[in-house]
């Protein structure tokens, strides 16, 4: 887990793989009954940790405007990553689907524990960890 300063807020990052609930994950998220709320996305899509960083940075931009296009924070998250200026298609595109099985986790103003006891939603065989020294190589490889 990695937790990074954005716009004066913390965004903290989790890498999965081998993830087998994705499914009860989408629907928990589509029913609005994930609690505490966090973005999801389909991480084989992401080269490197600064596209997310800059798709939090935009998300926090509009949320300080009072401006967000979807209902939460965390789906703008996905939404602002995706580059697209439609929302289910973001959603669908770079968010994660019923057979996704690597995904990375994202959760704005949370505490590095608070992260770390969230995580029991997600069923993984192998759970990454962001180094402090290399976060790029593990979203990499």
């Amino acid at each position: 887990m990695k937790a990074f300063e954005v716009g004066g807020t913390t965004l903290c990052l989790a890498l999965f793989s081998d993830v087998t609930n994705s499914k009860e994950l989408l629907d928990l998220m589509q029913s609005a009954t994930l609690e505490p709320e966090v973005a999801f996305l389909n991480a084989s899509l992401i080269p490197d940790v600064f596209p997310v960083l800059a798709a939090a940075h935009k998300t926090l931009v509009a949320k300080s405007r009072d401006s967000l296009t979807t209902r939460t924070l965390h789906s703008e998250l996905v939404y602002n990553f995706s580059g697209s200026k439609h929302i289910s298609e973001s959603l669908k595109r770079c968010g994660i689907a019923d057979n996704t099985s690597y995904i990375l986790a994202a959760r704005f103003g949370a505490l590095a524990d608070e992260v770390r006891r969230q995580y029991y939603v997600t069923k993984a065989d192998f759970f990454v960890f962001f180094p402090d020294s290399n976060a790029v190589l593990l979203l990499c490889n």
